[in-house]
């Protein structure tokens, strides 16, 4: 059984939702999953151990939120290259931040990134959950 982290910076508490739903869809395919606040990663060592890696973060003044930025600089050292990866964000107006975490993961990392990033305005509205779900499965599916 593969094994995912999904890593998420929230302000309100709607990025941790649609990243805890996001969890469900890798669930649903069998695939473990941990999911953790960024304040809550130490070191790169908190990143060893995984198959896939999923970041999201809120948009926040048109950005990420700064524990997300910060939190990139310390995974750039935990080579992260090849592995699969994905992004996702809440966002009230623009959603930025889940397009610069992909964009960063993908050309910085190195990593195999799933289709897109996932943005929502929240997961309750205009079918958030399944498109969390989805996309959840879709990471799945490229870690069979």
């Amino acid at each position: 059984m593969a094994k995912t982290l999904i890593v998420y910076a929230t302000r309100t508490g709607s990025t941790q939702k649609i990243g805890e739903i996001v969890a469900e869809g890798l669930r649903f395919s069998g695939q473990e999953v941990k999911v953790v606040n960024v304040k809550d990663i130490k070191s790169e060592e908190d990143l060893t151990g995984y198959d896939a890696y999923v970041f999201g973060s809120a948009t926040y003044h048109g950005d990420m939120m700064q524990g997300m930025k910060t939190f990139l600089f310390l995974a750039e050292k935990a080579d992260l290259a090849n592995k699969i990866g994905g992004s996702f964000g809440a966002f009230g107006w623009s959603g930025e931040a889940p397009e610069r975490i992909y964009d960063t993961m993908k050309n910085i990392f190195q990593m195999d990134m799933v289709g897109s990033p996932l943005m929502l305005k929240a997961s309750e509205l205009g079918g958030g959950i399944s498109m969390a779900q989805d996309y959840g499965r879709k990471l799945a599916e490229k870690l069979n």
